[in-house]
């Protein structure tokens, strides 16, 4: 299926083609897409409404997050993703449990690549909200998972963060195949807490440098 202008942005922004502060030009992205510039320029309106691309003067920029944004993002992710893991643990069948506990352990092959790892995360993460069940929920889920991609770096580039992330999926995952709502929902919490945590250091190494 042929995709849309829209999509087509979004996926390049998400894919870290684009990052927070480049400049978007109407021209050079239907010419990079191979489609016309009214339908781009539609989609450039669209995420600029939903606050994925910014004004700087009279150019159309990738969105940034400051410090309090990224702080209410996270928690909203927490509490959401918390329900995913909690519902999961109550309607998700055998074969989706074997699917999450399977990526855990292919994505071991990606410790050393923090982007593949990041682009596995995110996998995983839409595993987990796949298994819930429920289509509002994993709507919302994505919404606040197309905001992360305006994030520069990923907390999986800290040193050690990837295997302790797996080994937070690990218990995520443990705790949705015993079918434990509550140890899932906290195990997953926890997890984006950690991640929350990580992130803060490694944007406060930056502003060091």
């Amino acid at each position: 299926m042929q995709k849309d202008a829209y999509t087509l942005i979004l996926e390049a922004i998400d894919g870290g083609i684009y990052r927070p502060g480049d400049r978007l030009v109407e021209a050079e992205l239907a010419e990079r897409f191979g489609v016309s510039r009214t339908p781009v320029r539609e989609a450039l309106q669209r995420l600029e409404t939903q606050s994925m691309l910014a004004r700087d003067g009279r150019s159309l920029i990738v969105a940034s997050l400051d410090h309090n944004q990224l702080a209410e993002l996270y928690v909203v992710r927490a509490e959401l993703e918390g329900l995913a893991a909690r519902l999961a643990a109550k309607h998700a069948s055998p074969e989706e449990v074997k699917v999450l506990a399977d990526m855990v352990e292919a994505d071991r092959a990606y410790l050393d690549d923090p982007a593949a790892l990041s682009r596995a995360n995110r996998r995983f993460h839409k595993q987990i909200h796949l298994a819930s069940h429920n289509r509002y929920l994993v709507q919302q889920l994505d919404l606040v998972h197309r905001s992360m991609a305006l994030l520069a770096t990923t907390s999986l580039a800290a040193e050690g963060r990837g295997t302790a992330a797996l080994a937070e999926h690990e218990a995520i995952v443990t705790a949705i195949s015993d079918g434990d709502g509550d140890a899932a929902a906290e195990a997953l919490r926890s997890h984006i807490s950690k991640a929350f945590e990580t992130r803060l250091k490694l944007d406060a190494g930056a502003g060091e440098g």
